[in-house]
């Protein structure tokens, strides 16, 4: 499980310190555990955190946001039964976050390891900064990286990619998930609060949505690669083929 002292966790879901303790002021966050002085955040707390900021951008007050979390956490809870983040796909259904030391990022990427690539890494979430060390919450991303440096793609590009990637799969995330509010909850009224009885059901609802996004976008991007693979590579693969033949004397 990931730790973040509180402007790691502030910077990891895109909001401010004085944001998080106000949450925490209104009960809306839970404390951190404390390691004497220090105050330490976990994957629980970050994806509690995001679905503060995301109710909020919604247009719920803290009240309405602290009566939903009351609810999850009464009689028949969601955090109780599911938990709250595991209904919301936060939980045991994600990579696990790699520390890198600075000597492997090295090792990786070589003198293309400049300092404006790395404030780069950082600004897009695809490194995180943990005193001494790096942390990559995505391995495989940072991963591909690596494979695009190898085949002497400019570590720059491959940075500019990762911001696109994100953008368009944040993009093509929410219209998927749009479309389950729109059908499924909205219909119920915006002021719609899950009852105890109601709650399962709408826990249901939520614990179906990440393994289904993940479906989805999984099936699409295999397709894509399918196709666009000899699409934009295919004049490449025609001379290829043309050579060995003319060498063999065909």
């Amino acid at each position: 499980m990931a730790e973040y002292r509180i402007d790691d966790l502030a910077r990891a879901a895109g909001t401010s310190v004085r944001n998080v303790r106000v949450y925490q002021d209104r009960e809306l966050l839970a404390p951190p555990i404390r390691r004497g002085r220090t105050a330490i955040y976990g994957d629980a707390h970050l994806s509690r955190l995001r679905l503060i900021l995301n109710m909020l951008d919604r247009g719920y007050a803290f009240a309405q946001i602290k009566e939903m979390l009351d609810a999850w956490q009464s009689g028949h809870s969601l955090a109780d039964v599911l938990g709250l983040e595991q209904a919301t796909g936060a939980a045991g259904s994600h990579e696990q976050p790699a520390v890198v030391p600075m000597n492997e990022l090295v090792r990786m990427f070589g003198t293309q390891l400049t300092p404006a690539n790395i404030r780069r890494a950082l600004d897009l979430g695809v490194l995180e900064r943990r005193g001494a060390h790096f942390v990559a919450p995505s391995p495989k991303l940072l991963d591909a990286g690596y494979e695009l440096v190898k085949l002497d793609v400019p570590l720059s590009e491959a940075l500019a990619l990762a911001a696109e990637l994100q953008k368009e799969t944040d993009r093509v995330t929410a219209m998927l998930v749009g479309l389950v509010r729109k059908y499924v909850l909205d219909p119920k009224g915006d002021d719609w609060l899950p009852s105890g009885d109601e709650l399962p059901v709408f826990a249901d609802v939520i614990s179906r949505l990440h393994p289904l996004v993940m479906s989805a976008l999984s099936a699409a991007v295999d397709r894509s690669a399918r196709r666009m693979i000899p699409q934009v590579m295919g004049d490449r693969l025609i001379a290829m083929a043309e050579r060995v033949r003319a060498e063999r004397g065909e």
